[in-house]
């Protein structure tokens, strides 16, 4: 059996590199590295994947949030609603802008932002909901977009752990995450279901002028070559990272399939252990699996983690502290902000090796000694 990996990408690439090479050669043939023939190609293919009518690529998925907020004229003072349980970018970029970071509860068993959550932390300077896709499964979009409609708020998805998730809405229409919100932001770090083998994000829109705000900030804040008409940033996706992407982007629905089947042997190998609790599927989302992860009960997360350690399994806990406990908001007065939900999520949750290269023996290797580890004890 080969090592074991958190993420395969090396032998993801090997299988592709035929044809990954041929198009990065293709650019440096070209010798367009910003912007050109296969960034245009990507941000359209990437559209009509996502279903949205406007995509705006960039340099990686913080970018893309910034921007967003950017886009939207949010200004200093003004208050976002988001999870405190998600990876610190998030929040981040909400600081970064002189925003206030409002956070709120997840739901315990999708780990996604909680709609009751939502509309109890709503004031009148709340001016935007940034839901999280987290670990690959959906937020409750349809209850989150009718929050907003009614208090005339923003959403900003924040997808950048579920591309290629599809979210059921009540009436059977069916949209890809992403879509749904005002904007939603996504990221290429390597590790990502789709990844690059670099850095790249994009953003996504449905509102024509609001794409062309986007697309003005992600490039000095002009329209017209050396016309700035808004303070604006420089992030763009470069045109080998696009060429690789626009590659793999045919085969994101498959690395999907393929995660998903590694997910589905992990949970029966799991089933009926009371100590475990498996990731959980919402009826209106699916599961892209970006993290497999699993929720510890009445056992020591470290022991564990450092027993799978010996065994050469890898392990991660995302995440583990929260932002409401972080640092660099303690500015922004959170001491009195209880989120127990998030707390004991962050005190219990594990993540399994996941992605498209596992193959059965690794997978019934990891199941097995993971199970192992009361025994061993």
């Amino acid at each position: 059996m080969k090592a074991l990996q958190m993420v395969d990408t090396k032998t993801q690439y090997l299988k592709i590199k035929e044809e990954v090479d041929a198009a990065i050669h293709e650019v440096l043939d070209s010798a367009a590295y910003i912007g050109g023939k296969a960034v245009q190609e990507f941000g359209n293919a990437l559209n009509a994947y996502i279903g949205s009518k406007f995509t705006i690529t960039c340099a990686n998925g913080t970018d893309a949030l910034q921007i967003a907020m950017m886009a939207l004229d949010l200004q200093p003072g003004d208050e976002v609603i988001t999870p405190s349980f998600t990876y610190i970018a998030t929040t981040e970029v909400v600081a970064l802008l002189r925003l206030k970071p409002v956070f709120v509860e997840v739901d315990k068993k999708t780990f996604c932002i909680d709609p009751e959550a939502i509309r109890k932390a709503i004031t009148p300077k709340t001016k935007a909901i940034v839901p999280v896709h987290l670990y690959g499964h959906a937020a409750p979009m349809e209850e989150i977009m009718a929050i907003a409609k009614e208090y005339n708020l923003f959403v900003i998805e924040d997808n950048a752990q579920a591309i290629g998730c599809d979210y059921t809405f009540s009436d059977g229409t069916v949209k890809k995450t992403g879509s749904i919100g005002h904007i939603g932001c996504t990221s290429f770090y390597p590790s990502k279901n789709l990844g690059a083998y670099g850095d790249g994000g994009a953003i996504f829109t449905n509102d024509e002028a609001l794409a062309e705000k986007i697309r003005m900030t992600a490039n000095h804040g002009q329209k017209v070559r050396y016309l700035h008409d808004l303070v604006g940033c420089n992030s763009r996706l470069d045109a080998i990272q696009a060429a690789i992407l626009n590659v793999k982007l045919k085969r994101l629905d498959s690395y999907n399939s393929a995660r998903q089947s590694a997910a589905a042997y992990y949970t029966k190998a799991f089933e009926g252990i009371d100590w475990i609790t498996t990731p959980y599927t919402a009826p209106y989302s699916t599961h892209v699996h970006h993290q497999y992860t699993l929720v510890l009960n009445g056992v020591n997360r470290d022991e564990l983690s450092a027993y799978l350690t010996s065994k050469g399994i890898p392990n991660m806990i995302y995440y583990p502290v929260p932002g409401h406990k972080q640092k660099m908001f303690s500015n922004f007065g959170l001491n009195d902000v209880d989120l127990p939900i998030t707390d004991w999520l962050t005190e219990r949750v594990i993540s399994l090796p996941i992605h498209t290269e596992l193959e059965q023996e690794q997978l019934a290797f990891i199941s097995s000694e993971l199970l192992k580890f009361k025994q061993a004890k």
